[in-house]
């Protein structure tokens, strides 16, 4: 049987990496432009520095090769031929990166073809581990926020409306959040999704008021598109009109609080972390970052997937001498922990390769002049993803 290019190609890498055993190719694909293109660079630093901080603990004569490639945003034919590209051409051991779902979703066939471990830092669609044994995620899932979100708004709230952004994170999230507010007899007033780019929110959110629910729960990208949508929510005075704003962390990035202002002030999220977070690791992570790229720089949760995964590669690496093998590689992240990441305890559930980790209830308050995520309660200390659960019972 002819093998494919893919999997010629990936064949040759591996042979490579055992013969030399000096350089592994961590082929590393996120957004640079486009929707959203601010955040790449948050990803790429958290690799780059823990490399740094790392490196020593490498096997003897081994580095690390880190080449990076611009997916342009929600963009799967671009990530698709990336990743094509960096298995072909650069023949890499591990993909990496990725904001955005439907390119995470457009990539894992080739990793499966080609047998080349594909961890997720970012892109948060829970059937995203479900698309190929070769992939591992160190970021979250919509439904590890948004389903405890439910559980603990409808305890506040008696009425709730939902606006999304509509591709597959916003409907995990819609969705997450409907079925626990529901189940815990809270009424959904409606779900409402809106265009991924450049909604007019001034409409969206005049709809909303029209129909006075308790709490509006919106989940879109993080960046600059929330920012928007939190100006409109204020300029139309919703805030005013008694309606609470709340949503997974991804509406309240740490770089995005100062360009939203006080319009932030009270807006409450659950998250799996976040940079005023009184952990002694998180501490010493948010100190580093500002020690390498400046004091009024600070990371937000992209980074923390990125710094996660790549302690995740670190290990496996270790545990291989740089001789990686795919097969190897993927048992060792399936049973991958750190107990002193900057969010909590995490690890790497075995059975579905997804971050098993903790979610916090957080709201944005002022603290020393500064907006920030303050961590108010642990809604729990290892969660794992709902939707894969709730599977399992069916």
């Amino acid at each position: 049987m002819r093998m494919s290019r893919l999997a010629l190609a990936a064949a040759l890498a591996l042979a490579s990496s055992a013969a030399l055993a000096q350089t592994v190719k961590i082929g590393f694909i996120t957004s640079y432009s486009g929707l959203n293109g601010n955040l790449g660079p948050y990803m790429e630093r958290a690799v780059r520095l823990y490399i740094k901080q790392h490196e020593k603990e490498l096997p003897p004569g081994v580095k690390i090769e880190l080449i990076t490639r611009d997916d342009t945003g929600p963009n799967p034919d671009k990530a698709k031929q990336l990743a094509q590209e960096l298995i072909v051409r650069e023949r890499v051991n591990l993909l990496a990166g990725v904001i955005f779902t439907p390119n995470a979703l457009a990539i894992a066939p080739l990793a499966t073809e080609a047998k080349v471990p594909f961890v997720i830092m970012n892109a948060g669609t829970a059937v995203i581990t479900t698309r190929s044994p070769y992939i591992a995620r160190t970021s979250f899932t919509l439904w590890q926020s948004s389903y405890p979100l439910g559980t603990w708004a409808s305890k506040k709230f008696k009425s709730a409306y939902t606006l999304v952004s509509d591709f597959g994170p916003g409907h995990d999230a819609e969705t997450a959040f409907t079925q626990a507010f529901k189940a815990a007899g809270g009424n959904v007033l409606a779900n409402v999704r809106v265009p991924l780019q450049n909604p007019d929110w001034a409409a969206y959110m005049q709809r909303v008021k029209d129909a006075k629910p308790d709490a509006l729960m919106v989940f879109i990208p993080a960046g600059k598109t929330a920012t928007a949508m939190m100006k409109n929510f204020s300029d139309l005075g919703l805030n005013k009109a008694g309606i609470k704003l709340i949503g997974p962390g991804d509406i309240t990035t740490e770089e995005e609080l100062p360009n939203m202002g006080d319009v932030a002030l009270g807006v409450t999220t659950v998250f799996h972390w976040s940079a005023a977070g009184d952990r002694p690791a998180n501490k010493a992570f948010v100190a580093a970052w500002k020690k390498e790229y400046g004091q009024n720089e600070t990371p937000n949760f992209l980074s923390v997937g990125s710094w996660d995964g790549t302690a995740m590669i670190f290990e496996a690496i270790k545990r291989q001498k740089g001789k990686l093998d795919p097969d190897r590689t993927m048992e060792i992240f399936k049973g991958w922990k750190n107990a002193n990441s900057p969010r909590g305890p995490i690890s790497i559930d075995p059975e579905t390769r997804d971050i098993i980790q903790p979610e916090y209830l957080r709201e944005v308050r002022k603290v020393n002049g500064q907006l920030v995520n303050v961590e108010l309660e642990t809604l729990g200390t290892a969660v794992k993803d709902p939707w894969k659960e709730l599977q399992k019972k069916k």
